[in-house]
């Protein structure tokens, strides 16, 4: 194994900042950033130059979706009111520009003939993953199977670039929101945010009123308290589908580059969906959903704790993506939230465990920590640095292939998953796949999985657990010019090896059975002899 993998694969319990800390960092960031559609052959210097004139400039980059565009961050938020002060509305013949002012802005170039005609195209970050046959080649290139694991997660995970727009995009939303609820915020959650997000994955938001409800210190005015007047509604629920049915209208009226508005206000949490055009993000908007932001700073929290947890999920949820076990349509299809539970559930069961139960987390929390939500326990330890690091030195090729050996062999029919406690139960009800929601206890987070793809998934986990055990023995069939490894796996043949591989296994269990048999008539024997005819019965389990 290469030398990275080592240090990688040791490499556990650096300190972290909390998930809140990340959070409001990087919500203050996106308050002092714009985001600008420019031409694509431009002059760096001279659009940097310009800009500078309206304040000191931190960070700037380029990217391309639907055009080029420019996130620039300002170290002060005035100098966004410069610039806007001197920014015009668009003048346009046919149409009407609804005068709704942003931070998202056009430029154009005075003289685009001879401004443009000397320059190169500016550098653009990629917003978007290599394809299957170009990360396989890239895999074919590391030295073991465990950098693969990193090689993979490095091309997949969020870049800093791409987690930075995800947070202007949700200040931009924040701004039309305002104009309704001042005190408001909007704030990622989910991939986003827990460290597990791919390159391309959708942009899940919520609507934060919280700040709205609190009640200030009230000072010691006299015998008297003031409230607002406000509108009543019979429950929380249409609460939310009202502010949302509003804020959704908005958005679609007034948001630019906001398209394809739905308002899905029925669904089990209501929500407003969009595409954000100058981004390319695919936008779930949802308020009063607080244990969805607590199962974010959860995962941020197991994701921070250990390299090895992060590559093992990125490459087992890449591998499920492209043999079809997950999918972007809803359906019976496992999901990539269920995949994640099931790679910690497994960590949590190694020896010595490489991550702590969420129990084991509660017992860890402050009265600081103590979070109830709509009646339901979301109490963990946020702070890193109190979580003892794992003893568990084991490496990413060993995980790999015993994730699969795991899981191929599960007990599917009887037991559940369950992160809170570690260890496998009795299922509660008869679904196929029973994985028990955190934090919603009575919930199965797996509910929509049927039989036929829990099996599919099953046999393409043992098939994959022989391919890697055949290479660890030296057995591979495959040349040193051919994919091996994680690599191997990604191959669209192991799916179709899967038929072989019942007939294959049905083979090498009869062979087990007749060795363990001739072994016994051997030993039988032996005994016979050695007691002079006598059986003996032996304590000593085999």
């Amino acid at each position: 194994m290469g030398g990275e993998g080592k240090t990688r694969d040791s490499k556990v319990g650096t300190r972290k900042k909390t998930f809140p800390e990340v959070q409001a960092e990087r919500l203050e960031q996106a308050q002092r950033t714009v985001l600008i559609n420019c031409p694509a052959k431009i002059s760096e210097k001279k659009f940097l130059k310009y800009l500078s004139h309206h304040g000191k400039i931190n960070s700037h980059y380029f990217y391309e979706s639907y055009g080029t565009y420019a996130v620039v961050e300002f170290s002060e938020k005035d100098s966004i009111a410069s610039l806007q002060d001197v920014t015009r509305t668009p003048g346009v013949e046919e149409e009407c520009a609804v005068p709704f002012k942003s931070r998202l802005f056009t430029l154009t170039l005075k003289n685009p003939s001879t401004q443009a005609a000397d320059q190169a195209p500016v550098h653009c970050h990629k917003q978007s993953t290599i394809l299957v046959s170009d990360l396989v080649q890239k895999l074919c290139s590391a030295d073991s199977v465990s950098n693969q694991l990193y090689t993979l997660m490095d091309e997949y995970q969020l870049t800093e670039e791409n987690t930075k727009l995800r947070f202007l995009v949700c200040s931009l939303i924040q701004e039309i929101a305002c104009a309704y609820f001042p005190e408001c915020t909007v704030k990622p959650f989910g991939s986003s945010v827990n460290t597990f997000g791919k390159l391309g994955c959708d942009l899940d938001m919520f609507l934060d009123l919280d700040e709205i409800g609190r009640s200030p210190t009230r000072a010691k005015t006299g015998p008297f308290y003031m409230e607002y007047q406000m509108k009543r509604v019979p429950s929380q629920r249409i609460a939310s589908q009202r502010i949302l049915s509003v804020i959704g209208d908005c958005i679609d009226n007034f948001g630019p580059g906001c398209v394809g508005v739905q308002k899905i206000l029925n669904a089990r949490c209501p929500l407003v969906r969009f595409s954000h055009q100058p981004t390319g993000f695919q936008c779930d908007l949802t308020t009063n959903n607080r244990v969805a932001m607590r199962s974010s700073e959860l995962l941020y929290i197991y994701g921070s704790l250990d390299s090895r947890v992060r590559a093992l999920v990125f490459s087992v949820r890449c591998w499920a993506r492209v043999h079809g076990i997950t999918s972007t349509i809803p359906g019976p299809w496992i999901t990539n939230f269920s995949l994640t539970m099931m790679a910690l559930f497994f960590l949590q069961k190694r020896t010595p465990p490489i991550i702590p139960t969420l129990d084991q987390l509660k017992d860890l929390a402050d009265a600081e920590d103590k979070h109830v939500v709509e009646g339901h326990d979301c109490t963990f330890a946020s702070n890193l640095n109190k979580i003892k690091p794992t003893e568990n030195t084991e490496t990413l090729d060993v995980l790999l292939s015993d994730f699969f050996e795991y899981f191929g062999n599960f007990a599917f029919k009887k037991n559940s998953i369950n992160i809170r406690k570690g260890k496998e139960q009795n299922k509660p009800e008869p679904s196929p796949l029973y994985i028990q929601n955190p934090f919603e206890q009575a919930l199965n987070i797996s509910k929509n999985v049927n039989q036929s793809q829990l099996d599919r998934f099953v046999a393409l986990a043992r098939e994959c657990a022989w391919i890697l055990q055949q290479e660890d023995k030296g057995n591979s069939s495959l040349s040193n010019s051919q994919p091996w490894g994680l690599a191997a796996l990604l191959l669209p043949s192991v799916a179709s090896n899967c038929v072989k591989g019942k007939k294959r296994k049905r083979v090498q269990a009869s062979e087990r059975i007749k060795s363990l048999l001739d072994s016994l008539k051997i030993n039988n024997a032996n005994s016979l002899v050695n007691n002079g005819g006598k059986r003996t019965f032996s304590s000593q389990t085999r």
